[in-house]
């Protein structure tokens, strides 16, 4: 087979290695990351579509699908003009979708948080996860804030790798763009309050539909790496009591995974909420931070492997058909 043939086979393995290695050279951007830059626009159009306290809720509704696809519809049409150029959209592409996962943030987060447990310094603890998760963390103890972190490192293996790789693999860099925007949007207008129920409803509607095969994919991932009958069993039983249709098949084949129990009560924007118990064996501690971690990237060598041997594998086949 000639070398431009196979490198043909081999372009989006071959990017998607691009970006997770500049993830890991560089990390993730302190300042002008464009998602921050998106999250500022967001806002704007939000203050433009909102519309009077008044509206109805069937408006409101209207309203927050008319601003979701204003900042899609144009952002997503930017990207697939962007790819085109033969060696330029070769480096957009890998640049977006270093821009769209956070292997080595996920990775360095858990971290502070696990060394400041080893160090015994709980207020420390609490400030590392409080950056990672939207819970009140101030009151936690040693294993609710191992729990915090492990349940974020498990969720965001789905959110801020796994999903990104899956649409990029299946669109290229317009499906990273269209996913990555979506769960921004979703962080931002998908609360379930007065002001965001109906005006965000796209926006969780949207980020649900583009998670649902990739939380899948990572939770059969997640089972196939770790324990896989016990991940498998706490995904059978217990991911359909988890409130979110995508998050509870990621976090009970995570928990079943690493054999820790994970879920139970969290306090979130001040009012306490029990979360039905996810997993199996024994209560979290400082130790399973860095297996959560070690378990997220055993999973991401684990595509990557996939990718490169299903298109040399693809390349073989189109040779000698």
């Amino acid at each position: 087979m000639q070398i431009a043939q196979l490198s043909v086979y081999l372009s989006v393995p071959l990017m998607i290695l691009a970006a997770v290695l500049l993830d890991q050279l560089l990390g993730e951007p302190n300042r002008f990351h464009p998602l921050a830059g998106f999250g500022w626009l967001a806002q704007r159009v939000e203050e433009r579509f909102y519309g009077p306290v008044f509206s109805s809720s069937g408006m409101r509704q209207v309203r927050g699908i008319a601003a979701l696809s204003a900042l899609l519809v144009s952002l997503v049409a930017l990207a697939m003009l962007l790819q085109q150029p033969a060696i330029f959209g070769t480096m957009f592409s890998i640049v977006v979708l270093y821009f769209s996962i956070a292997p080595r943030s996920l990775r360095e987060h858990a971290g502070r948080v696990a060394s400041a447990l080893a160090a015994g310094d709980l207020p420390a603890a609490r400030q590392a996860v409080g950056m990672m998760v939207s819970r009140d963390t101030r009151h936690l103890d040693e294993e609710g804030v191992a729990r915090a972190t492990v349940e974020s490192v498990l969720e965001n293996g789905n959110d801020a790798i796994f999903a990104a790789l899956f649409w990029f693999v299946i669109a290229g860099a317009p499906g990273v763009v269209l996913y990555r925007l979506s769960n921004t949007l979703d962080a931002m207008w998908g609360y379930r309050n007065a002001r965001y129920d109906h005006f965000g409803w796209a926006a969780a509607r949207l980020d649900d539909v583009l998670n649902f095969i990739p939380a899948r994919l990572t939770a059969l991932s997640y089972a196939l790496v770790g324990h896989t009958y016990s991940a498998l069993r706490c995904w059978r039983q217990q991911a359909a009591a988890w409130e979110s249709p995508n998050a509870g098949p990621v976090m009970a084949a995570g928990a079943g995974a690493l054999q820790v129990q994970l879920g139970g009560s969290a306090i979130y924007h001040g009012e306490s909420s029990l979360r039905p118990l996810l997993g199996c064996g024994m209560v979290v501690s400082a130790a399973d931070i860095e297996c959560a971690v070690r378990l997220v990237r055993h999973t991401l060598y684990t595509w990557l492997a996939v990718l490169v041997l299903g298109a040399l594998l693809i390349a073989g086949w189109q040779q000698y058909a």
